[in-house]
């Protein structure tokens, strides 16, 4: 195993000797995301909570339907050509490499197959961050796999497949299909399986139970994930403990940036390969990986989920038809249940007031000089390199026993 983590701002020159970099793990307005980080917000940050209360009870008074997290979803502003676009001209520029593009949304693989249609895009790779209920009758959580380059004639089948899976109930689900499954994507030499942000208890059964499941995963599954992610999105310390994961279950580490905003991925892997099966190639069967962690990666962790944040409520004028204003993009159930764009519900065809007055606040703590002063009271800097300089010295170790042996 050749495995190597850099970071670009201590390491300008950390690209020589790679001819590409591939951009892995990044959503387009193809996914639909669910709407439970609001509440999350108004939990995390108390002032927020008798705004949100308030706006929830205006909400009902005036339309009859009262806000509904769980169900609701938004999608990501970025359409699969500009986030395609944003994430070629990222390692192009900032690089000087050729550009590998993986895009993951969720459950969905439109976006790669709308792609293709596209001159420059042709060589795009079939992927999908497919969602894998997991777990047992006291404990049951989802994991997120990234499935990279699909056969294309095969994809539409596997996604089928996968659907169908998904939609089981656990106590009905047969426990070997899983293994089935992941054993014949296995049996595909050009398909990549990692597993995305393996450590982040996304759906808060608790750390002790999360990380039960997640052992208990890699010890029937490991053997057919071909890499672990460090996650773009996730803070150093997660991905420290990743990275002792990886080293527990002899997995390969990858990048993975799950983009969802317009910031870039904030990690790529270089390359010697000339293409993506050829990269595939080196995670599988040579075992390599060299994570690169860009610039973006090294601000405060806080402030730029608060930026992803505001992403999500932005209106964007350039932007192509349906992906312009923030209320094209959140769906909601309106008074029959059937989901919606918010835009179609407001009776005068703009947001309430009250709505208005929230968004308003949010949208100021991005706004300079509150963005200013939260990025200096979220500064976790001094923590992270800390933690970098530490992971460090844990891979040169890792290295030097593998040059040893």
């Amino acid at each position: 195993m050749n495995q190597t983590v850099s970071y670009l701002w201590r390491e300008p020159r950390a690209a020589d000797g790679f001819t590409a970099a591939v951009s892995l793990h990044s959503h387009t307005s193809q996914s639909r995301e669910t709407l439970d980080f609001i509440a999350e917000l108004a939990t995390d940050w108390g002032v927020l909570q008798p705004l949100m209360r308030w706006a929830e009870r205006r909400c009902l008074r005036t339309s009859g339907i009262r806000p509904d997290y769980a169900r609701s979803y938004w999608t990501p502003p970025l359409t699969p050509r500009l986030a395609f676009d944003l994430e070629r001209r990222q390692i192009e520029e900032k690089l000087q490499r050729d550009a590998m593009v993986s895009l993951t949304d969720h459950d969905d693989i439109q976006a790669p197959l709308l792609l293709r249609s596209l001159p420059l895009a042709r060589q795009v790779p079939v992927s999908v961050e497919w969602t894998v209920p997991y777990g047992t009758l006291t404990a049951q959580t989802a994991f997120h796999l990234g499935i990279h380059n699909l056969p294309s004639a095969a994809a539409a089948e596997w996604m089928r497949r996968m659907e169908q899976f998904t939609a089981i109930p656990l106590i009905e689900r047969p426990i070997k299909l899983l293994t089935d499954m992941l054993a014949e994507l296995d049996e595909l030499p050009g398909v990549l399986v990692v597993f995305n942000h393996p450590l982040w208890d996304l759906y808060r059964i608790g750390g002790e139970r999360h990380r039960f499941l997640v052992n208990d995963f890699l010890a029937i599954h490991g053997q057919f994930c071909h890499a672990i992610e460090l996650n773009g999105l996730r803070t150093w310390d997660e991905n420290r403990e990743v990275a002792s994961l990886a080293a527990q279950w002899n997995q390969l580490l990858i990048s993975g940036g799950d983009r969802h905003g317009t910031e870039p991925n904030a990690n790529l892997n270089l390359t010697r390969a000339a293409g993506f099966a050829g990269f595939v190639h080196e995670v599988r069967r040579e075992r390599q990986s060299h994570v690169l962690f860009m610039p973006q990666y090294a601000r405060s962790w806080k402030h730029r989920i608060l930026n992803s944040t505001l992403d999500a409520i932005r209106n964007y004028p350039e932007f192509p038809d349906g992906s312009r204003r923030w209320d094209e993009r959140v769906y909601h159930p309106d008074a029959d249940g059937n989901m919606r764009p918010l835009c179609q519900l407001w009776g005068s065809g703009r947001a309430p007031v009250y709505l208005s007055a929230v968004l308003s606040f949010v949208r100021m703590m991005g706004a300079a000089p509150v963005s200013s002063g939260l990025r200096l009271a979220w500064n976790d800097g001094a923590a992270m390199r800390a933690a970098l300089a530490e992971h460090a010295a844990f891979t040169q170790r890792a290295a030097f026993a593998e040059r040893k042996a």
